[in-house]
C-alpha cells in the first residue's frame, strides 16, 4: 500500500466512523424523540455507550490524520514517497485496530491494546519524519 492510498484509507474509516456514530441520530431527530442540538459538546452524553465510543474513536482518528497526511504529503513532495510506503499499510492497521479496540469497550485488556496500537502509529510516524530530515 502507498503512503497516498493509506491516506484514502484513512479517510474511509474516518468517515465510516462518523456515520457509526452520527447515524443513529437522525431517525430520532426526525421522529421528534430527540432535539436536534441534544448531542452538542456542552451537554451530558444521553447516548449509548456504543455511540459514545464510536464518537470517541472517529476523534481519536482526526487527531492523528492530519499527522500521517502531512508526512505522506511530504514524503511525496520531496520525491521519499518509499519511506512512508515501506510503513504505510501497517500505520493503517494498528489505526483501525485500535478504534476496533475502542468499539468494544472500555476493559482495561481493551484499554492496553488501545494504547500499544497509538503507541505503535506514533513510533511508526516518528521513525517516518526522522527517515525524511
Amino acid at each position: 500500500m502507498t503512503g497516498l492510498t493509506a491516506v484514502v484509507v484513512y479517510i474511509i474509516w474516518t468517515l465510516l466512523l462518523t456515520g457509526l456514530y452520527a447515524l443513529p441520530r437522525i431517525p430520532l431527530v426526525l421522529t421528534g424523540k430527540r432535539r436536534a442540538d441534544n448531542w452538542e459538546r456542552t451537554k451530558a452524553p444521553s447516548d449509548p455507550a456504543f455511540l459514545i465510543r464510536a464518537k470517541g474513536a472517529h476523534l481519536n482518528c482526526l487527531e492523528n490524520l492530519p499527522l500521517f497526511a502531512g508526512l505522506v504529503f511530504v514524503a511525496a513532495l520531496l520525491q521519499k514517497s518509499a519511506v512512508v510506503d515501506a510503513l504505510a499499510a501497517y500505520v493503517i492497521y494498528a489505526r483501525v485496530g485500535q478504534s476496533v479496540a475502542h468499539l468494544l469497550g472500555t476493559s482495561l485488556p481493551l484499554v492496553l491494546v488501545r494504547a500499544s496500537l497509538f503507541l505503535a502509529q506514533v513510533v511508526m510516524m516518528l521513525f517516518i519524519a526522522f527517515r525524511l530530515l
